[in-house]
């Protein structure tokens, strides 16, 4: 037993959709977000500045005793994981687009990726697209200005609908039924999502769900669950200002009940 913190990690606010997994879940373990809000978003940088970003999160995570830490941002994963692994000891969750579950479930033979083009450049989508290229059809698209809708809250907005269904409604045409949202931003425009939609029989696939079973599981591995009776504390970090700080707990107040995909 070890009643010390989980760390989750994200460029933004986008990881607060995985946060919530674990909050709901894993309701006796404490939690520590880190937004990394001055350096938001990602997507468009290199690996040396992603992997120096993450690798000052993940350090100032670990000053706070954290216990084990979600990396809760598919271009943090495909640009930094490796480097984490090399360096840190600690239990380490990374995220990838949920390609498998996406290509298992279709009923089409066709899926689609929305992602930053950091991931869908990165070596874990390739490989794991290549795996599935046989079953499926995989389109991709970059959700560009996905991430700045949401870090300025304006996804329930005219803009976010006009946005994505200029984005999403090209792979519904080709007869895409699973639409993988491979960026932890992504989830908070799925009501914009389902409005373009429609009637269509088309899921969204958010890993979110899946990370948490696998950081539950190394929680198992490692003896490292809060004891039973362990009073959990959530606390936030970012490297911006305070004002993005209040910013992230508001949003995490919001997204325990909020009904997102």
């Amino acid at each position: 037993m070890n009643n010390a913190p989980i760390g989750v990690f994200d460029s933004g606010l986008g990881g607060l959709t995985v946060w919530r997994e674990l909050y709901r879940k894993l309701p006796h373990e404490s939690l520590i977000y880190y937004g990394d809000g001055k350096n938001c978003p990602y997507g468009d940088k290199n690996r040396e500045e992603v992997t120096a970003y993450v690798d000052l999160a993940v350090r100032r995570l670990i000053d706070r005793g954290v216990k084990l830490i979600v990396v809760a941002c598919n271009a943090a994963t495909a640009m930094a994981i490796d480097h984490l692994r090399r360096n840190y000891a600690l239990p380490l969750v990374g995220l990838e687009p949920a390609v498998k579950p996406a290509a298992m479930a279709s009923r089409s033979g066709v899926i689609g990726i929305l992602a930053t083009a950091a991931t869908l450049n990165g070596r874990l989508f390739r490989e794991t697209s290549q795996r599935y290229a046989d079953r499926v059809k995989i389109l991709t698209q970059v959700g560009e200005g996905f991430v700045e809708l949401v870090e300025s809250n304006r996804e329930q907005t005219p803009e976010a609908l006009a946005r994505v269904d200029k984005l999403l409604r090209p792979m519904l045409d080709a007869g895409a039924d699973q639409i993988v949202l491979g960026c932890t931003h992504y989830p908070f425009l799925s009501a914009a999502m389902r409005r373009v939609i429609g009637e269509r029989r088309v899921d969204l696939v958010n890993p979110a769900a899946a990370i948490e079973r696998q950081a539950e599981a190394l929680l198992r591995r490692f003896d490292l669950q809060a004891e039973p009776e362990h009073t959990p504390q959530y606390d936030f970090m970012t490297s911006a200002d305070e004002t993005y700080r209040q910013r992230l707990i508001a949003k995490s107040e919001q997204v325990r009940t909020m009904d997102i995909d």
